[in-house]
């Protein structure tokens, strides 16, 4: 038995499929599947009920894959702590990022980031709040930048900033009459929306009370899957929508004249890092942070005169 049997079946129990887990692992189908049948003879079980599609653990795997996870993580955490006794800053760190978020914080801090701590390697993928939960306690990321908070003891959330919302509006709209607005200013039958399962949608639904409201008729229905295509939907066919402050960052001179800001305290959606509980790789997490943290502007660091606006449902 070593560390790269133990990575085998955990793909194995990720993918539920050999062929897929050996791609992921970048050896032959052959050569897996030989490697997981020499480890279930020296342990004397089956690990994997090959003859259901796709492949399950037995019983006994389950309980094998539970503690392979955790041998994994110890090696992992000894690795760490060579490294940080020579004051490297290096290894992998596999992160995702809300759509929402991803295009407008990225390019504030991560080219500065990769060129300051150049052995890190950091995989980074856009996924739902839902599907970043799951991947942090199946171990398939180290970490996740989302809204919070998520009201869920499994992870450990590590606020970076407070990102105010925005109303953008065609220029017919009774609000750009004023200067600063409350959520009652929006006219919720002019409001365009994300599609189901972004959490910004569940946050400007808290936001607008839209449940209970409720909408009225409209000859056009449209949930957008992205914040460029509300602001399209408003430029082409007015209306209202509500973007992330960041989202500024890419407005021209123009655009910003459809703008409104709210009245303090102004709404904001709280923006952490979010890892598992039994996540190791905490040094990682404090330069990220403090990366991210210096890239933004100071007043957003600050909850103070702000309302976060809650997510759930």
């Amino acid at each position: 038995m070593n560390i790269q049997h133990l990575k085998y079946i955990l793909e194995v129990d990720t993918q539920r499929h050999f062929a897929k887990a050996a791609q992921k692992c970048f050896v032959t189908q052959p050569t897996l599947s030989m490697m997981i049948q020499k480890l279930e003879e020296e342990l004397g079980v089956k690990i994997f009920d090959r003859s259901k599609q796709p492949v399950v653990p037995t019983e006994a795997g389950e309980a094998i894959i539970k503690q392979a996870k955790i041998i994994l993580q110890e090696a992992d955490k000894m690795r760490l702590i060579v490294d940080e006794l020579k004051g490297e800053i290096k290894g992998e760190l596999k992160l995702a990022i809300i759509p929402t978020v991803a295009p407008y914080l990225l390019p504030l801090f991560l080219n500065s980031f990769l060129k300051k701590y150049p052995l890190l390697k950091i995989k980074i993928a856009e996924f739902t709040t839902e599907q970043i939960i799951e991947k942090l306690k199946n171990h398939q990321l180290d970490a996740g930048i989302l809204a919070t908070p998520l009201n869920n003891d499994a992870l450990k959330e590590q606020p970076l900033y407070y990102e105010q919302f925005v109303v953008y509006a065609s220029r017919n709209e009774t609000l750009m009459k004023k200067k600063f607005l409350i959520p009652n200013d929006i006219d919720i039958n002019h409001l365009w929306l994300l599609e189901e399962g972004h959490c910004l949608r569940s946050q400007i639904l808290n936001l607008c009370e839209l449940r209970k409201k409720g909408l009225g008729v409209s000859n056009l229905e449209y949930e957008a899957g992205s914040i460029e295509t509300l602001k399209k939907m408003v430029d082409m066919n007015n209306g209202i929508t509500i973007l992330p402050g960041l989202a500024l960052n890419e407005l021209s001179k123009k655009d910003k004249k459809f703008v409104r800001h709210f009245k303090p305290p102004v709404p904001v959606r709280e923006i952490s890092i979010v890892t598992y509980r039994h996540f190791i790789k905490q040094r990682v997490i404090d330069i990220l942070r403090e990366e991210i943290c210096n890239s933004v502007q100071k007043e957003m660091l600050s909850a103070k005169r702000k309302q976060v606006t809650q997510i759930e449902k």
